[in-house]
């Protein structure tokens, strides 16, 4: 296996989160287009992660007024997503370093 198939790999988790956020911060966060989500899905309306998406949305557009009222959470999941990444990152190259030198 070629070094960045499996570099690929084992940061699989990293590049969906990645992902992720690159498709949310390019999402228009004033559009009212229909949700991916399953509560509302199954007809609930009162569910606790909706607007997440919006909220992160438009907290890439710098609208971070928008972003609070979207969702209190936005902000904070950017934080913690992008530290996700970083972390996984940093762990597979430490496993990687680690096992070379075994």
């Amino acid at each position: 296996m070629n070094k960045a198939m499996h570099f690929f790999k084992t940061n699989f988790e990293a590049f969906v989160w990645f992902f992720a956020l690159i498709l949310l911060a390019t999402m228009d966060p004033y559009t009212k287009e229909p949700s991916l989500c399953m509560f509302q899905a199954l007809g609930i309306n009162s569910c606790p992660g909706c607007g997440l998406g919006h909220a992160v949305s438009a907290a890439f557009h710098g609208k971070f007024l928008l972003s609070f009222e979207t969702h209190p959470l936005g902000i904070i999941t950017i934080v913690l997503l992008t530290a996700r990444i970083v972390t996984i990152i940093i762990q597979n190259y430490k496993y990687q370093q680690f096992n070379k030198n075994i």
